[in-house]
């Protein structure tokens, strides 16, 4: 079989109505497909006012916004008669979901019902994000619904060794391959940095810009930063704190975190820009499965300080490239970013480590190992 052979039906939970680093990374890897010579077609609720246009063939599946404070979101609770229809005339010989919720185990039934071949990619640890709403006594029974979903599929995907470790532990026997991620390192690059810019938002040349970026929400680990952000104030450590990013949390970050300037959301070259642009990222989240925003970082030479987890151990090397902490200890995560703040020499040397560690992340090639995966899955079904 070929890549021209293949036919994917790709079903996604957000695939371009809010930008997200795991909707970039299906976009990408669409991308790739159809220019191998895939049929795809991708299924996802939809809004009048999508972040960005998908690629490839979208076809809206009827959904409902998600409660509790997330309406941005939308939650497709079955897979509605019409989907089913279009699915049925698509042909595919292939299924790949990339969420374990309902439309996606819906797809999953709806293949395995047809004897068709089912892929599933991780990019998001769902099970640690009740621990950020008070309801952390769920995460078992999380983790035991997200153990059934990938083992129902025929090949599992994940970003990288970390996650495929995790899943294993919970009991996880299905195939297991890597599916890394790439950085655009023409607009991710060293040269991207702009003081000019930076005076523009209040920080001066000789101050040291911690930054963030993401959406600000909770579970990127919020109350870490702005107790590590307190810690450092009273240490007199001398630092601003640069955000790139936008979300429902955002007043309640900025009372926590005065010395915070806010760039709001930044996209394409200027968002390069507001990364490069920083001295060291903060990244405390444990709820990453890659963390597209630490390999951006170190594509811009900015050294990393992130939380001892998923994605983040993947990509960082201790004392090298930037700095591990265990997840929720904040005086550690201070003493780590002092460290840059009063070593320059250290400074300089991490961010070049990291410069160099991101080269060798390429989107082509990194996408080219999932129609590897969608081959092999098809040779072992007999396909």
């Amino acid at each position: 079989m070929q890549p021209t052979d293949l036919r994917v039906a790709l079903f996604s939970g957000n695939y371009n109505y809010v930008r997200d680093g795991a909707n970039q990374a299906l976009n990408k890897l669409a991308g790739h497909l159809l220019s191998q010579g895939v049929t795809l077609r991708v299924y996802s609720p939809t809004t009048d006012t999508p972040a960005f246009p998908p690629v490839g063939d979208l076809v809206s599946v009827p959904a409902l916004p998600v409660p509790g404070g997330r309406a941005e979101y939308k939650f497709a609770w079955h897979l509605p008669r019409e989907t089913r229809a279009d699915l049925e005339a698509f042909r595919p010989n292939l299924v790949h979901v990339s969420a374990p919720e309902v439309l996606g185990h819906r797809a999953v039934s709806w293949a395995r019902d047809n004897g068709i071949a089912t892929v599933a990619s991780l990019h998001t640890r769902f099970e640690t994000y009740p621990a950020y709403y008070g309801i952390g006594f769920l995460a078992p029974l999380m983790i035991k619904g997200l153990t059934r979903f990938y083992n129902r599929v025929d090949q599992v995907v994940t970003p990288g060794e970390s996650t495929a470790d995790i899943l294993r532990s919970w009991g996880v026997t299905t195939p297991i391959r890597i599916w890394s991620r790439g950085v655009d390192h023409v607009r991710f690059c060293p040269s991207r940095r702009d003081l000019e810019w930076r005076r523009s938002l209040g920080i001066g040349d000789d101050e040291f810009a911690i930054g963030f970026l993401g959406r600000l929400v909770l579970e990127k680990g919020l109350d870490i930063f702005a107790d590590v952000c307190r810690i450092l104030r009273e240490r007199d450590v001398p630092h601003r704190v640069l955000v790139v990013g936008d979300g429902p949390a955002r007043d309640w970050f900025a009372e926590r975190v005065p010395e915070a300037a806010f760039a709001g959301f930044q996209r394409g070259d200027d968002l390069g820009r507001a990364v490069a642009s920083m001295d060291v990222l903060f990244n405390p989240s444990v709820t990453e499965t890659f963390g597209n925003v630490t390999l951006e970082a170190m594509a811009c030479a900015v050294p990393v300080v992130a939380a001892r987890a998923t994605g983040a151990i993947d990509l960082i090397e201790e004392g090298v490239n930037g700095f591990l902490v265990p997840p929720r200890d904040c005086d550690a995560y201070a003493d780590a970013i002092a460290r840059l703040v009063a070593d320059p020499a250290l400074h300089k040397a991490q961010a070049a480590a990291g410069h160099a560690k991101a080269q060798t992340y390429q989107w082509d090639a990194i996408n080219q190992k999932v129609i590897d995966t969608y081959l092999e899955v098809m040779a072992r079904r007999g396909g």
